[in-house]
Protein backbone atom coordinates (compact mmCIF):
# COMPACT_ATOMS: atom_id res chain seq x y z
CA UNK A 1 0.00 0.00 0.00
CA UNK A 2 1.56 3.43 -0.89
CA UNK A 3 2.42 5.40 2.20
CA UNK A 4 0.23 8.69 3.24
CA UNK A 5 1.38 12.12 4.00
CA UNK A 6 -0.63 15.04 5.57
CA UNK A 7 -0.91 18.04 3.43
CA UNK A 8 -3.28 21.10 3.72
CA UNK A 9 -4.63 22.70 1.38
CA UNK A 10 -5.87 26.27 0.30
CA UNK A 11 -8.90 24.95 -1.13
CA UNK A 12 -11.24 21.62 -2.16
CA UNK A 13 -13.45 22.73 -4.44
CA UNK A 14 -13.07 23.05 -7.82
CA UNK A 15 -14.98 24.75 -10.38
CA UNK A 16 -15.57 21.98 -13.49
CA UNK A 17 -13.81 22.04 -16.52
CA UNK A 18 -13.63 19.03 -19.66
CA UNK A 19 -15.62 15.93 -19.50
CA UNK A 20 -17.32 17.02 -15.82
CA UNK A 21 -18.59 20.70 -17.15
CA UNK A 22 -21.31 18.42 -18.53
CA UNK A 23 -22.26 16.78 -15.66
CA UNK A 24 -22.02 18.88 -12.56
CA UNK A 25 -20.61 22.30 -11.21
CA UNK A 26 -17.99 20.99 -8.45
CA UNK A 27 -15.70 18.14 -8.06
CA UNK A 28 -13.87 17.97 -4.96
CA UNK A 29 -10.65 15.80 -3.75
CA UNK A 30 -10.18 14.02 -0.77
CA UNK A 31 -6.67 12.80 -1.48
CA UNK A 32 -3.94 13.80 -3.77
CA UNK A 33 -3.33 10.49 -5.39
CA UNK A 34 -4.97 7.30 -5.36
CA UNK A 35 -3.65 3.75 -4.07
CA UNK A 36 -5.37 1.91 -5.68
CA UNK A 37 -3.30 2.98 -9.19
CA UNK A 38 -1.13 0.07 -9.65
CA UNK A 39 -4.37 -1.99 -9.78
CA UNK A 40 -6.81 -2.90 -12.78
CA UNK A 41 -8.54 0.48 -12.26
CA UNK A 42 -5.20 2.52 -12.16
CA UNK A 43 -4.14 0.76 -15.72
CA UNK A 44 -6.67 3.15 -17.65
CA UNK A 45 -7.33 5.94 -15.16
CA UNK A 46 -6.70 9.05 -16.97
CA UNK A 47 -5.15 10.74 -14.06
CA UNK A 48 -2.07 9.05 -14.35
CA UNK A 49 -1.95 11.43 -17.27
CA UNK A 50 -1.69 14.55 -15.32
CA UNK A 51 1.50 15.58 -14.99
CA UNK A 52 1.47 18.36 -12.72
CA UNK A 53 -0.43 16.03 -10.23
CA UNK A 54 2.09 12.98 -10.11
CA UNK A 55 4.90 15.18 -10.69
CA UNK A 56 6.77 11.93 -12.26
CA UNK A 57 5.93 9.95 -9.13
CA UNK A 58 4.48 6.12 -11.11
CA UNK A 59 0.41 6.51 -10.65
CA UNK A 60 -0.34 4.93 -7.50
CA UNK A 61 2.79 5.29 -5.06
CA UNK A 62 1.39 7.81 -3.45
CA UNK A 63 -0.96 9.20 -1.42
CA UNK A 64 -1.52 12.75 0.12
CA UNK A 65 -4.47 12.99 2.43
CA UNK A 66 -5.62 17.12 2.83
CA UNK A 67 -6.36 16.90 6.18
CA UNK A 68 -8.19 20.35 6.14
CA UNK A 69 -11.00 19.26 3.30
CA UNK A 70 -13.70 19.76 5.62
CA UNK A 71 -12.29 23.30 7.08
CA UNK A 72 -12.04 24.56 3.53
CA UNK A 73 -16.10 23.20 2.18
CA UNK A 74 -17.46 24.93 5.03
CA UNK A 75 -15.58 28.13 4.33
CA UNK A 76 -15.98 27.54 0.35
CA UNK A 77 -19.45 26.16 0.30
CA UNK A 78 -21.49 29.47 0.06
CA UNK A 79 -19.34 31.70 -2.13
CA UNK A 80 -18.77 28.37 -4.54
CA UNK A 81 -22.80 28.11 -4.07
CA UNK A 82 -23.41 31.67 -4.84
CA UNK A 83 -20.65 30.80 -8.00
CA UNK A 84 -23.36 27.81 -9.73
CA UNK A 85 -26.38 29.76 -9.22
CA UNK A 86 -24.89 32.44 -11.04
CA UNK A 87 -24.31 30.08 -14.12
CA UNK A 88 -28.09 29.10 -13.72
CA UNK A 89 -26.72 25.60 -12.59
CA UNK A 90 -27.38 23.17 -9.45
CA UNK A 91 -24.70 23.54 -6.92
CA UNK A 92 -23.60 19.93 -7.43
CA UNK A 93 -20.21 18.16 -6.57
CA UNK A 94 -18.53 15.10 -7.92
CA UNK A 95 -16.58 12.96 -5.10
CA UNK A 96 -14.22 12.23 -6.70
CA UNK A 97 -12.62 13.31 -9.91
CA UNK A 98 -9.06 12.16 -9.69
CA UNK A 99 -8.46 9.98 -6.83
CA UNK A 100 -10.75 7.50 -4.72
CA UNK A 101 -12.95 8.88 -1.99
CA UNK A 102 -12.89 5.57 -0.17
CA UNK A 103 -9.13 4.45 -0.19
CA UNK A 104 -7.59 2.23 2.52
CA UNK A 105 -5.83 4.74 3.96
CA UNK A 106 -9.53 6.52 4.80
CA UNK A 107 -9.51 4.56 7.23
CA UNK A 108 -7.12 5.98 9.15
CA UNK A 109 -7.27 9.68 7.99
CA UNK A 110 -11.18 9.78 8.11
CA UNK A 111 -10.75 12.63 5.03
CA UNK A 112 -13.99 12.07 3.22
CA UNK A 113 -15.83 11.02 6.13
CA UNK A 114 -15.00 14.25 7.71
CA UNK A 115 -16.22 15.97 4.57
CA UNK A 116 -19.58 13.99 4.40
CA UNK A 117 -20.61 15.30 7.93
CA UNK A 118 -19.58 18.59 7.12
CA UNK A 119 -22.04 18.11 4.14
CA UNK A 120 -25.03 17.06 6.17
CA UNK A 121 -24.69 21.00 7.63
CA UNK A 122 -23.98 22.11 4.61
CA UNK A 123 -25.28 19.97 1.79
CA UNK A 124 -25.01 20.37 -1.70
CA UNK A 125 -28.18 20.56 -4.20
CA UNK A 126 -26.67 17.27 -5.95
CA UNK A 127 -23.78 14.92 -4.91
CA UNK A 128 -22.38 12.02 -6.90
CA UNK A 129 -20.16 9.61 -5.34
CA UNK A 130 -18.12 8.25 -7.42
CA UNK A 131 -15.95 5.45 -6.18
CA UNK A 132 -14.04 1.49 -7.20
CA UNK A 133 -13.81 0.72 -3.65
CA UNK A 134 -16.45 -1.84 -1.78
CA UNK A 135 -15.36 0.23 1.35
CA UNK A 136 -18.34 2.39 0.63
CA UNK A 137 -20.76 0.16 1.59
CA UNK A 138 -19.24 0.92 5.31
CA UNK A 139 -20.66 4.95 5.17
CA UNK A 140 -24.40 4.15 4.75
CA UNK A 141 -24.27 5.55 8.10
CA UNK A 142 -23.87 9.16 6.68
CA UNK A 143 -24.80 8.56 2.97
CA UNK A 144 -28.54 7.83 4.53
CA UNK A 145 -29.32 11.28 6.30
CA UNK A 146 -27.14 13.10 3.14
CA UNK A 147 -29.46 11.53 0.76
CA UNK A 148 -32.46 13.12 2.86
CA UNK A 149 -30.67 16.63 1.98
CA UNK A 150 -29.76 16.75 -1.95
CA UNK A 151 -30.21 14.81 -4.40
CA UNK A 152 -27.42 11.59 -3.98
CA UNK A 153 -26.33 9.29 -6.41
CA UNK A 154 -23.96 6.35 -5.76
CA UNK A 155 -21.60 5.68 -8.96
CA UNK A 156 -19.69 1.87 -8.40
CA UNK A 157 -17.59 0.99 -10.62
CA UNK A 158 -18.34 -2.28 -12.27
CA UNK A 159 -16.56 -2.33 -15.87
CA UNK A 160 -16.75 -5.96 -16.54
CA UNK A 161 -18.02 -9.36 -14.92
CA UNK A 162 -14.32 -9.79 -15.45
CA UNK A 163 -11.84 -9.90 -12.47
CA UNK A 164 -8.77 -10.22 -14.85
CA UNK A 165 -7.49 -9.18 -17.81
CA UNK A 166 -4.34 -10.92 -20.06
CA UNK A 167 -1.05 -9.16 -18.16
CA UNK A 168 -2.69 -6.64 -16.38
CA UNK A 169 -2.98 -6.76 -12.54
CA UNK A 170 -6.03 -7.79 -10.37
CA UNK A 171 -8.33 -5.50 -9.40
CA UNK A 172 -8.11 -3.70 -5.79
CA UNK A 173 -11.71 -5.18 -5.27
CA UNK A 174 -13.44 -8.17 -7.17
CA UNK A 175 -16.26 -8.02 -9.13
CA UNK A 176 -18.32 -9.78 -6.58
CA UNK A 177 -17.26 -7.40 -3.55
CA UNK A 178 -18.23 -4.54 -5.73
CA UNK A 179 -21.92 -6.14 -6.67
CA UNK A 180 -22.29 -6.74 -3.00
CA UNK A 181 -21.55 -3.42 -1.79
CA UNK A 182 -23.78 -2.03 -4.17
CA UNK A 183 -26.72 -4.30 -3.26
CA UNK A 184 -25.80 -3.65 0.53
CA UNK A 185 -26.51 0.08 -0.33
CA UNK A 186 -29.31 -0.41 -2.15
CA UNK A 187 -31.23 -2.05 0.41
CA UNK A 188 -30.17 0.40 2.82
CA UNK A 189 -33.06 2.86 0.32
CA UNK A 190 -29.95 4.72 -1.75
CA UNK A 191 -30.12 5.42 -5.09
CA UNK A 192 -26.51 3.35 -6.53
CA UNK A 193 -25.47 3.07 -10.29
CA UNK A 194 -23.26 0.60 -11.91
CA UNK A 195 -20.87 2.74 -13.84
CA UNK A 196 -18.97 0.51 -16.52
CA UNK A 197 -16.50 2.47 -17.01
CA UNK A 198 -14.36 2.17 -18.61
CA UNK A 199 -16.01 -0.73 -20.33
CA UNK A 200 -14.07 -3.95 -20.33
CA UNK A 201 -15.14 -6.86 -22.28
CA UNK A 202 -18.30 -8.38 -20.20
CA UNK A 203 -17.98 -12.34 -20.92
CA UNK A 204 -21.85 -13.00 -19.78
CA UNK A 205 -24.29 -10.49 -20.72
CA UNK A 206 -27.15 -12.07 -20.22
CA UNK A 207 -25.95 -13.37 -16.79
CA UNK A 208 -23.94 -9.84 -15.62
CA UNK A 209 -27.03 -7.88 -16.69
CA UNK A 210 -29.21 -9.60 -14.75
CA UNK A 211 -26.94 -9.46 -12.03
CA UNK A 212 -26.79 -5.93 -11.80
CA UNK A 213 -30.56 -5.72 -12.17
CA UNK A 214 -30.49 -7.14 -8.88
CA UNK A 215 -27.77 -5.00 -7.08
CA UNK A 216 -28.35 -1.66 -8.56
CA UNK A 217 -31.07 0.92 -9.51
CA UNK A 218 -29.64 2.10 -13.21
CA UNK A 219 -26.41 1.61 -14.95
CA UNK A 220 -23.75 3.88 -16.83
CA UNK A 221 -21.63 2.77 -19.72
CA UNK A 222 -18.94 4.57 -21.23
CA UNK A 223 -16.05 3.52 -23.50
CA UNK A 224 -12.32 4.76 -22.93
CA UNK A 225 -12.55 6.16 -26.33
CA UNK A 226 -14.26 9.89 -25.77
CA UNK A 227 -14.20 8.84 -22.12
CA UNK A 228 -10.83 9.55 -21.41
CA UNK A 229 -11.13 12.92 -22.00
CA UNK A 230 -10.04 12.23 -26.31
CA UNK A 231 -12.25 11.92 -28.96
CA UNK A 232 -10.11 8.99 -30.22
CA UNK A 233 -8.86 7.44 -26.68
CA UNK A 234 -5.55 8.69 -27.46
CA UNK A 235 -4.34 8.25 -23.81
CA UNK A 236 -5.56 5.13 -23.21
CA UNK A 237 -4.36 3.66 -25.99
CA UNK A 238 -0.60 4.63 -24.73
CA UNK A 239 -1.43 1.70 -21.82
CA UNK A 240 -1.60 -1.55 -22.24
CA UNK A 241 -5.79 -1.80 -21.88
CA UNK A 242 -6.42 -2.05 -25.07
CA UNK A 243 -4.35 -4.63 -26.22
CA UNK A 244 -5.14 -6.86 -23.32
CA UNK A 245 -9.17 -5.94 -24.31
CA UNK A 246 -8.41 -7.36 -27.99
CA UNK A 247 -6.83 -10.53 -26.57
CA UNK A 248 -10.09 -11.72 -25.22
CA UNK A 249 -12.84 -9.73 -27.61
CA UNK A 250 -11.93 -8.20 -30.82
CA UNK A 251 -13.01 -4.63 -31.38
CA UNK A 252 -14.01 -4.13 -27.73
CA UNK A 253 -11.33 -1.48 -27.84
CA UNK A 254 -13.22 0.05 -30.70
CA UNK A 255 -16.51 2.56 -29.52
CA UNK A 256 -18.60 0.58 -31.62
CA UNK A 257 -18.18 -1.63 -28.37
CA UNK A 258 -20.01 0.57 -26.21
CA UNK A 259 -23.53 0.59 -28.73
CA UNK A 260 -22.95 -3.10 -28.50
CA UNK A 261 -23.35 -3.05 -24.93
CA UNK A 262 -25.68 -0.51 -24.76
CA UNK A 263 -28.34 -2.75 -26.49
CA UNK A 264 -27.17 -5.61 -24.22
CA UNK A 265 -28.40 -3.52 -20.98
CA UNK A 266 -31.36 -1.79 -22.52
CA UNK A 267 -33.89 -4.51 -21.51
CA UNK A 268 -32.57 -4.86 -17.88
CA UNK A 269 -32.51 -0.99 -17.32
CA UNK A 270 -35.27 0.24 -19.48
CA UNK A 271 -35.28 4.17 -18.67
CA UNK A 272 -32.97 3.76 -16.41
CA UNK A 273 -29.39 3.31 -18.59
CA UNK A 274 -26.83 6.20 -19.41
CA UNK A 275 -24.16 6.29 -22.04
CA UNK A 276 -21.51 8.44 -21.78
CA UNK A 277 -21.58 11.48 -20.28
CA UNK A 278 -24.95 12.48 -20.53
CA UNK A 279 -25.21 9.36 -18.50
CA UNK A 280 -22.65 10.61 -14.91
CA UNK A 281 -25.16 13.74 -15.06
CA UNK A 282 -28.73 11.38 -14.94
CA UNK A 283 -29.64 11.58 -18.03
CA UNK A 284 -30.95 8.28 -18.64
CA UNK A 285 -32.81 6.58 -21.76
Amino acid sequence: MAAMQEVSVKSILNRSSGYLSQVCSHSLNPYIGCSLGQSLCGVACYVQHNTFLTRGRPWGSFVQAKVNAAQCYRREYAREKAWAQRQSRDFSIFLASSTDPFLPQEKSAGITRSLLLAMLDYPPQRLIVQTHSALVSQFADLLQPLAQSCDLRVHLSIESDRDRLPGLPPPAYSVEKRLRAAALLRQQGLWVVATLAPLFPISNPATFFARLQECVNAVVIDHFVQGDGTALGSRTRRTALPQAMEAVAAGSSSLDYRQQVVEWARPYFPGRMGVGQAGFAGRYE
